[in-house]
């Protein structure tokens, strides 16, 4: 029985800090106006880990913010996760059963309200309550409403201008990107959900509901916000103050890389009751997604690389084990360094999981698995930039294997014969044809007379894609400002986005090339533009320790707050930071 409980438990606080709840800023909030201000409200999408989670505010900033230890966030409305509090109904508005919190009359017998009639100051403002955040938590008895405080709450209410949010995927319903609408209601974007959507009445007069916390969804993004009514806020509970509780009793929690790897009948069979299946889930079979909700049902939401969420049975879900990551003197007792020849993993899902949070993978690296590459630089996080197959990339050191030496040793071999056959096999070339693919390959490997050579034929399209990769993008990363130069005054466009959504500017980015930024920054690329992860170039060169990258983009007037979970870092633990990352730290501490 206990057992039942503790289960119960863990889940309904889950429940009550899950994705979709609305949040407002709580009492530890040193963001500045990262939300808006004051009262201005957000939604949860998704928990990094048990101690930061990703909130979109209204106004379409996104960044991660503390639920433990210190807490950033107060929940505003649980209802849209889907909490619901059986057998009671509201005594005022008649609402049954109670979704969100509850609020008890310590005074009166078997008297509820629910968070509108609460704040809305019905019943005796003089009778104190007991907040009850989800079924079966502890009672928390607070003051009576009469002595508290009341503040406005501001955002995607009655009255507000909205446009497209970083969610919409419903083509131009709205009349197209940038045209705006009003809110005229706050609904239900399902039974299961209350007060998780918005209906807006579009200038070119179509109208429909968008989701406004569903599933942490933020299809809708204010541009004059509205009010909402006051609320007590000094009473509202504070996001992860109960603990983490984000494990399902399946074994399942946020933040798990999982995979569908049953038949598709079985699967398809295992999924009625439990969302259900549809043509669009044929992404989820032999792609691992990440766990980023578990409902009231026990049922798991999975979010893939192609930004779609999914809901699962837990049956049909395997969970992924992730590698420890390593540094470049790995577990294996391989030690790299700059000149140093190394193979390229050629399994392409464990190569997609090594490649996580280093440097991350794209399709266009698929053409150099399995082949040889010479190391160029070693990052402060033992990171390695490999130049391979013309290009170079960023890998995991556990990704690649040593083949030979600085030196010109061998691992295991005196003879140089095997040596020789791989630099022949490095620097061997193929010539397709293709003007597209030899102008990718020119840039990537920064020979600037010969890309303009290219340039000037006919056929040559200054955009053209080779390997999922623009010329633009491939010479960002390397840092040819030559090419670069050559390749913008052919009008190439910068906000060309590659398979992941990385631009010119993520390339830059990942290759600690703050030179080819500033380049960028003057052709007009937009430095604030997030990829399919909601990466900025910023977030990346912070988390690759980037100091150069950092500063330039800040410099040049990158919006610090769209991500800053590395500056959360860097004041929770200093004296563990490499220079870089401490230099990272003060350029934000300026800003933020």
């Amino acid at each position: 029985m206990e057992a039942g409980a503790s289960t119960g438990t863990r889940t309904t606080r889950f429940m009550m800090e899950g994705v979709g709840a609305r949040v407002i800023r709580g009492p530890e909030w040193k963001w500045g106006k990262q939300d808006g201000g004051e009262g201005h409200v957000g939604t949860v999408r998704n928990f990094e880990s048990p101690e930061e989670v990703v909130v979109v505010w209204d106004n379409g900033t996104a960044a991660n913010y503390r639920c433990s230890g210190a807490f950033d966030l107060r929940i505003l409305d649980s209802a849209p996760t889907g909490v619901k509090h059986d057998g009671t109904m509201c005594d005022t508005c008649r609402q049954q059963p109670i979704f969100g919190i509850r609020w008890k009359c310590a005074e009166c017998g078997n008297y509820d309200l629910c968070s509108i009639c609460y704040h809305g100051d019905k019943h005796h403002l003089r009778h104190r309550f007991y907040r009850i955040a989800t079924p079966g938590s502890e009672r928390v008895l607070l003051e009576p409403r009469r002595k508290s405080k009341k503040i406005a709450i501001r955002g995607i209410f009655p009255g507000a201008r909205v446009v497209r949010g970083v969610d919409w995927q419903w083509e131009d319903q709205d009349g197209g990107n940038g045209r705006r609408g009003k809110v005229n209601e706050v609904q239900d974007w399902s039974a299961a959900s209350p007060r998780s959507a918005a209906y807006v009445i579009w200038d070119n007069g179509a109208k429909n509901l968008y989701r406004v916390g569903f599933e942490g969804m933020a299809d809708l993004k204010v541009v004059n916000d509205a009010k909402g009514q006051t609320v007590y806020r000094d009473h509202l509970p504070l996001l992860g103050e109960q603990g983490p509780g984000r494990t399902g009793p399946h074994g399942l929690q946020i933040g798990d890389q999982v995979n569908v790897d049953l038949e598709l009948e079985i699967v398809q069979s295992l999924q009625h009751g439990h969302g259900g299946w549809t043509d669009g889930m044929f992404e989820c079979l032999g792609t691992t997604g990440t766990v980023v909700g578990i409902d009231e049902d026990h049922d798991i939401v999975v979010s893939y690389p192609s930004g779609n969420r999914w809901t699962f049975n837990p049956a049909v879900l395997t969970k992924v084990q992730i590698p420890v990551p390593v540094t470049s003197s790995s577990s294996d007792n391989q030690t790299f360094a700059v000149g140093d020849l190394v193979q390229i993993c050629n399994d392409l899902e464990k190569i997609k999981l090594l490649q996580r949070g280093h440097g991350e993978w794209a399709e266009a690296m698929a053409p150099t698995m399995g082949k040889i590459g010479r190391v160029l630089q070693i990052y402060h996080d033992g990171d390695l930039k490999v130049e391979v197959c013309s290009t170079s990339w960023t890998y995991n050191p556990q990704a690649v294997t040593k083949v030979a030496s600085s030196d010109g040793s061998v691992p295991g071999n005196s003879s140089g014969e095997r040596l020789s056959a791989l630099l022949k096999k490095l620097f061997e070339t193929h010539v397709s044809g293709d003007v597209n693919e030899e102008l990718v390959k020119t840039a990537a490997n920064g020979d600037a007379a010969k890309c303009e050579e290219c340039l000037k034929r006919p056929e040559a399209d200054v955009n053209g894609v080779f390997a999922g990769h623009t010329a633009l993008q491939a010479a960002s990363q390397n840092g040819h400002l030559e090419v670069i130069k050559i390749l913008l005054r052919y009008k190439a466009d910068v906000e060309i986005e590659d398979k992941d959504g990385d631009r010119a500017v993520h390339h830059a980015a990942f290759g600690d090339e703050p030179g080819v930024m500033a380049l960028l920054a003057g052709a007009g690329a937009d430095l604030n533009a997030r990829n399919k992860r909601r990466q900025t170039a910023l977030h990346i060169a912070v988390n690759k320790g980037h100091a150069g990258v950092v500063r330039t983009l800040l410099e040049l007037g990158c919006h610090p707050s769209l991500q800053v979970r590395q500056s959360y870092l860097t004041f929770r633990n200093w004296i563990k930071l490499t220079e870089s990352q401490r230099r990272i730290g003060e350029f934000l501490y300026l800003l933020i």
